[in-house]
Formats: C-alpha cells, structure tokens, sequence
C-alpha cells in the first residue's frame, strides 16, 4: 500500500471523470491553461520594465526645472 500503480491512477481517473463531467474539466482545463500564460506574460513585463532603459530627458532640464520655468510670470 506504499505506492500507487497505475491502475490506481486509472480508477481515480475514472471516477473524477463520472463525478464532475468532462465539460467541467474542460473548463477547469482551459482556466488553468488561462492562469498560467497571465502569470508568464505577468513576470515577461516586469522583467521588460527592470530592464528598460530609463526614460530620455528632454530639453536637458530636471521636472523641477521645468516646473520653476513653467511658473515664473513672464514679463
């Protein structure tokens, strides 16, 4: 009674198909395939955003710079 054979698997098998249907584990199935290419196309965008270059400044000016400039009254 240590370890299953494969006729084990076969009878559990069998009875998980008769207890929930195969139209359930259909659906169970394509959930979890679902899940699964969210949580790798997850962890792809955060590797691609930790290894983007950071954001080009323009007009070689910090936002504080851009700010003060902004809000300056202009004779």
């Amino acid at each position: 009674m240590g370890t299953f054979s494969i006729w084990h698997w076969l009878v559990v098998l069998v009875i998980v198909v008769l207890v929930f249907g195969t139209k359930k584990l259909r659906n169970l199935g394509s959930d979890l395939g679902g899940a699964v290419k969210g949580f790798k196309e997850g962890v792809k965008g955060a590797d691609e955003e930790e290894t983007s270059p950071p954001p080009q400044q323009t007009g070689g000016q910090t936002i504080e710079g851009e700010i003060r400039d902004k809000t300056q009254i202009k004779p």
